[in-house]
């Protein structure tokens, strides 16, 4: 029995399950010395949807927010969430893409880059992997959990000991959708740490209502690191909180170590920031409580506010119900993928159009025929040939790692935008969302026109939430 690690993910994951990914680094600079000197394992910091979202939304460049954190954090390591060969888009990327992304991230300040695929094919993140070792980066690969007749204990020990192979420095288990129930916790980690030998993270959210306990039991197996978020910011779609789970292993061979009088006061610090996103919309109540739904159906909470919408839409919210029973059949002739951004949306609205339309598969969105075609990658169940010749029509599926078909493409991508170039990263801010980052590198320069020409106090400039 060891001392348990906590990764404190109020700056990535916690707003981004809670207020779609708005924090401001203004908002995180203040506290970050405090955060600092708790002893985390990690502060998760940058990462899934934190780039675009700085972008898009904030008019911020998410290689300074990273650079910034880095300068105020001097003793704790820093984390991101990186999609494998997706990187932090939704598409893939060329190798050349992902070895310069990942370099410049940890030339950038980060020290754990969490590494996954939706597919859980491991195809996806060799290269990713690869990459950050090279940089010096520690490669945490994780194994994205769901629950379905392929997905037993033997797959995943199976996959763990692959990752392993591939030279993953540690190994998370990633529950996105709240899934994992505490017994089931126990006896995954149990059986992963008879068969592995790195450290083991478990990663959750509580929207299904059972993460401390699960929390709890994978503690009781051995597990070395779990996430939390502080808590105004926790529960929810968030994490479990940090605080009562330090103050339950207080005193026990799992004592954190962590100061809860710190941990308290850093809680206040985010209390009335948590208070402006409720007054402002940003944060709705209805992220905040419990959603039994997720496990009866196994489905995301994000997945099934997304459903509901696309049948407003098509005025056919009478057909919720048969949507839900269609989930299942359809994941299962697309190879039981876990249903995590991009399969739970390919999923979902395949069913959504099975159901409407009164006839499956009539009607196949471009996103169901890449998955069955392969260009996702290899999906954990094969696809029978019924479905394949229903929905490929024809087309031949591909084997091969999909990112074999994408030609470099770093050099034409920094001819395109020579003229907007500030930063070596601009390159990749451009290669992921080529359109946003325009916007942005339009925006960057005309705000040094004005401050240029004096036109604006840009130093005490606020950004919009």
């Amino acid at each position: 029995m060891a001392k348990v690690k906590i990764t404190e993910t109020v700056l990535r994951d916690a707003h981004q399950s809670l207020i779609a990914t708005r924090m401001t680094t203004d908002d995180m600079l203040p506290i970050i010395e405090k955060l600092d000197k708790v002893g985390y394992h990690s502060l998760e910091c940058w990462g899934g949807a934190t780039f675009d979202a700085s972008l898009r939304f904030l008019n911020e460049d998410p290689w300074d927010r990273l650079r910034k954190i880095r300068a105020a954090a001097k003793n704790t390591k820093l984390q991101m969430l990186l999609r494998g060969q997706n990187l932090l888009g939704y598409k893939h990327y060329a190798d050349d893409v992902v070895d310069y992304f990942v370099e410049k991230a940890i030339d950038n300040g980060i020290d754990i880059i969490r590494i996954f695929d939706a597919l859980n094919d491991i195809r996806n993140v060799e290269r990713a992997v690869k990459a950050c070792k090279k940089a010096g980066g520690h490669a945490q690969v994780a194994l994205s959990y769901t629950i379905s007749p392929v997905h037993d204990l033997e797959y995943f020990v199976e996959l763990g000991k692959q990752l392993v192979d591939m030279g993953a420095d540690s190994l998370c288990i990633k529950d996105m959708a709240g899934l994992l129930l505490p017994y089931a916790a126990y006896d995954l980690v149990k059986a992963l740490k008879e068969n592995i030998n790195i450290p083991i993270q478990l990663h959750t959210h509580y929207t299904s209502g059972v993460a401390s306990m699960t929390y709890l039991k994978a503690i009781e197996a051995g597990v070395d690191v779990v996430d939390c978020a502080i808590s105004p910011m926790a529960m929810g779609t968030s994490q479990p909180s940090t605080e009562p789970l330090v103050a339950t292993l207080q005193g026990t061979p799992y004592d954190t170590g962590y100061d809860l009088n710190l941990l308290t006061e850093i809680a206040a610090y985010f209390r009335p920031l948590r208070e402006k996103y409720l007054t402002s919309g940003l944060l709705s109540t209805k992220v905040m409580g419990v959603d039994v739904n997720t496990l009866k159906y196994q489905v995301p909470g994000g997945m099934l506010s997304n459903l509901v919408s696309q049948l407003k839409q098509a005025n056919k919210e009478d057909k919720f119900e048969e949507v839900l029973q269609e989930i299942p059949r359809v994941r299962k002739d697309f190879g039981y993928p876990p249903l995590v951004t991009p399969t739970s949306q390919i999923v979902g609205t395949q069913a959504v159009m099975n159901v409407i339309t009164g006839e499956r598969y009539k009607m196949v969105p471009k996103e169901s025929k890449a998955l069955v075609k392969g260009e996702y990658g290899k999906t954990p169940a094969p696809i029978s040939k019924e479905i394949q010749d229903l929905i490929l029509k024809g087309e031949e599926p591909i084997t091969c790692r999909p990112a074999d078909l994408i030609k470099p493409e770093l050099e034409s991508i920094r001819n395109e935008i020579k003229e907007y170039i500030e930063q070596d990263e601009d390159v990749l801010t451009y290669a992921l969302f080529p359109q946003v980052a325009l916007n942005f590198f339009k925006y960057r320069q005309a705000q040094k026109y004005k401050i240029d020409s004096g036109l604006v106090d840009y130093e005490n400039q606020t950004h919009p939430i």
